[in-house]
């Protein structure tokens, strides 16, 4: 089960960021075959004191309202899933909410089985792990 913390520009209207949310929840089920109601995602706001970050960094030309996607997974994804993973991301974003490749900012913690409790206070290790075709 991923756990996404998205953020966005404070001024990002609601249906922008409904169709980030969906646009990433989207690329996780594809990407990672990950199950459509495991849907997590806090979106927090930053503004110009909260957030600095390089318009040109590696290439690109970012503009002022980058989307920093962070994901908390368990591990056991290959390299080729979470490339795909991104690359679905950010067309996902560019086609359904409107966020330039460019500005979509990606990265994943990974960690294992028992580092997750996702209800009732209970230990999540006899969860069976979602394997993608690439696994």
């Amino acid at each position: 089960m991923p756990f996404i913390r998205t953020s966005v520009h404070k001024d990002t209207p609601a249906a922008q960021r409904q169709a980030i949310v969906n646009g990433i929840h989207q690329a996780l089920i594809d990407g990672i075959g990950m199950p459509a109601d495991e849907l997590f995602n806090m979106v927090d706001d930053y503004d110009e004191q909260k957030f600095f970050f390089s318009r040109t960094f590696n290439g690109y030309k970012r503009s002022d309202r980058v989307v920093v996607v962070e994901i908390t997974m368990r591990r056991g994804r290959s390299d080729a899933m979470k490339r795909a993973l991104y690359a679905n991301i950010a067309a996902n974003l560019e086609k359904d909410a409107g966020v330039a490749p460019a500005d979509v900012f990606i990265f994943t913690h990974e960690n294992d089985y028992s580092d997750w409790s996702v209800g009732g206070g209970k230990f999540a290790m006899a969860i069976a792990q979602q394997v993608g075709p690439d696994a």
